[in-house]
């Protein structure tokens, strides 16, 4: 049964959320089309150049994604915290170039908003808000694809999906999950050909600034509200060592030739492996120790949370 977001995403808290926005009917529109012969893989170009405008407009960290031919995953940190810092011009100047008008008279619009303190108080809560941040990135691609296929209608599934991402390790196995997705599909058989991933763009950044592989492992896109325990370089090792496990055909296997950083993030290489495909099926509203799921199957007044047996087995 759905949960409303405000359950489970309480009001005003920071928090890193995995979601997953997926085309009507799984159709291919963002990628090739076998069955028409069309090809639109160039909207994913469209979706991540809306991901970084956005990241200029919401307190949000987009810490990896990928777009797929019919669904697109994000990793996100959103921040009501950071935007309660910013100063009111802040805000507005954030607001009119999210919604700019046609023919307005940007001046006096931004002088009627810094006039009115209620709306800038609205305003600076969305601009901290999960689903205002998937609205904002889904309904201008929506309106473009329409216009481009001369048809009207909805472009994406009406409710996106949204795991709250409960500590670092779950975060982490988030990443790596979303970052596999085109080697898990088979669509690619390596990290730098994973095109339109968060994974393929650190490869790229690092090759052109080899420095960067000693870096701590910062946001993509956004602001750095936080860095994660590993740097560039051990991230990747164990992005690559966890493509091998989890590559097609190869259900179960464990390389021998883990990278040692793995070891201080899971207790063994096997649950580092159970832990990431469990974002297959394995996690549902939330991913995180047994006793984070708990805590949150009594917030949401239920006895019981899918995932927790999963988070039992892991330790």
């Amino acid at each position: 049964m759905p949960v409303a977001r405000s359950q489970l995403i309480p009001q005003d808290s920071d928090g890193f959320y995995h979601c997953v926005q997926r085309c009507v009917r799984r159709s291919f529109l963002c990628g090739d089309d076998h069955y028409s012969g069309l090809s639109f893989e160039h909207r994913k170009s469209w979706i991540e150049e809306r991901l970084r405008f956005l990241g200029g407009c919401f307190a949000v960290a987009v810490h990896a994604y990928a777009i797929m031919s019919n669904h697109l995953h994000i990793v996100v940190q959103m921040s009501p915290s950071a935007a309660s810092t910013w100063s009111d011009e802040d805000v507005a100047d954030r607001w009119i170039r999210l919604f700019p008008r046609m023919k307005e008279d940007v001046a006096l619009r931004r002088q009627q908003l810094l006039a009115d303190t209620a709306r800038l108080n609205t305003i600076r809560a969305r601009l901290g808000n999960l689903s205002w941040l998937m609205r904002c990135l889904a309904e201008p691609i929506a309106r473009r694809a329409n216009q481009e296929d001369g048809c009207k209608g909805r472009f994406w599934e009406g409710r996106f999906k949204c795991q709250l991402l409960c500590d670092e390790r779950a975060v982490l196995a988030a990443m790596t999950y979303v970052d596999l997705n085109p080697i898990r599909a088979g669509l690619a058989e390596r990290l730098d050909a994973s095109a339109h991933t968060g994974a393929c763009e650190r490869i790229a950044i690092s090759r052109a600034s080899p420095e960067n592989l000693r870096a701590p492992l910062r946001p993509l896109i956004g602001p750095s509200l936080s860095t994660l325990p590993l740097c560039v370089a051990d991230y990747l090792q164990i992005l690559d060592w966890t493509g091998r496990v989890l590559a097609p055909g190869k259900p179960g296997r464990i390389a021998d030739d883990a990278p040692a950083i793995l070891a201080t993030i899971d207790a063994s290489q096997a649950r580092w492996t159970m832990r990431v495909r469990g974002y297959g099926s394995g996690w549902a509203r939330a991913a995180g120790s047994a006793l984070d799921l708990t805590a949150l199957a009594e917030r949401l007044g239920q006895r019981w949370l899918k995932g927790i047996g999963l988070a039992l087995q892991l330790g």
